[in-house]
């Protein structure tokens, strides 16, 4: 049967080191094997490329539909579908055109959580390292990060990365380097997580003695790391089986359907504690 499409911005590099989407991909297969459909993955450099990848799929009815995901401000990609009438589920939360589905995802809660239950070990200097601010997710989750560290009365810090380990290596020295080094880092992926824990163990960093590191969406590489990285966990495999299975619903005709997906919830491993 025709496959659904999914395709994704960014280096092709980045798909082997990257496990969210990895993860996603397997829940999404898991749920259209059983209809003999499958992913159609592909790749682009720019927004442009993907524009041009939807509507050459439209011309030639190459997939049954699509999902989005890594949205914008005032991203085009909704209504542009809807117009090439492609069946169309968005993984976010920005407003919608009339007729389009979704699955939101509460990155702002989740944020307000994490760096709360950091203030609550007694964590008084929460930093953070971001993935890319043009992301929606990215600057809800800043929003929640600033929102909270000024709340509860806590300094905070925020560096931008891009999710490779190059990024988080860089940023986690330069937020170590600081006068006034944190004794907490939250991380927008555990790619960077993973780099973070590496340039404190090479610093000679007690983790989680003096730093405590908490990763974003938990993963294979978090469970495996020395010590075992705490993170914020959803179950992105899960989240992925419910996309494909409310994709597919779009499909047959149901009508436009608004979801909310399973809150992420802390997990602590080996890299928190509380402050001594």
């Amino acid at each position: 049967m025709t496959p659904v499409g999914l395709i994704l911005r960014r280096s092709p590099r980045m798909l082997g080191i990257e496990p969210f989407y990895a993860e996603f991909i397997a829940g999404m297969e898991e749920v259209l094997s059983l209809q003999r459909r499958s992913v159609l993955l592909q790749i682009v450099p720019t927004l442009e490329k993907e524009v041009e990848s939807y509507e050459r799929w439209a011309a030639s009815a190459q997939v049954a539909g699509v999902i989005v995901g890594d949205l914008i401000d005032d991203d085009t990609r909704p209504a542009l579908l809807h117009e090439l009438k492609i069946p169309t589920l968005v993984l976010g939360e920005p407003a919608l055109p009339p007729g389009v589905s979704a699955i939101r995802v509460d990155n702002y809660g989740a944020m307000l959580d994490a760096v709360t239950r950091l203030r609550a070990m007694g964590h008084t200097r929460i930093d953070r390292v971001s993935g890319p601010q043009h992301l929606f997710h990215t600057r809800l989750r800043t929003q929640a990060f600033e929102a909270a560290t000024a709340d509860i009365g806590v300094s905070g810090r925020n560096i931008e990365g891009d999710y490779t380990e190059e990024s988080g290596e860089s940023a986690t020295r330069a937020l170590l380097d600081h006068d006034d080094p944190p004794t907490a880092i939250i991380y927008d992926n555990d790619v960077m997580a993973v780099a973070g824990l590496g340039v404190a163990y090479e610093l000679k960093i007690d983790v989680p003695g003096q730093l405590s590191l908490l990763a974003w969406d938990d993963s294979t590489l978090c469970r495996l790391a020395v010590p075992p990285l705490s993170a914020m966990s959803s179950d992105v495999h899960s989240l992925g089986a419910l996309a494909a299975r409310s994709l597919l619903a779009v499909i047959t005709g149901d009508p436009e359907t608004i979801l909310q997906a399973p809150p992420s919830h802390f997990i602590e491993r080996g890299t928190t504690a509380s402050r001594r």
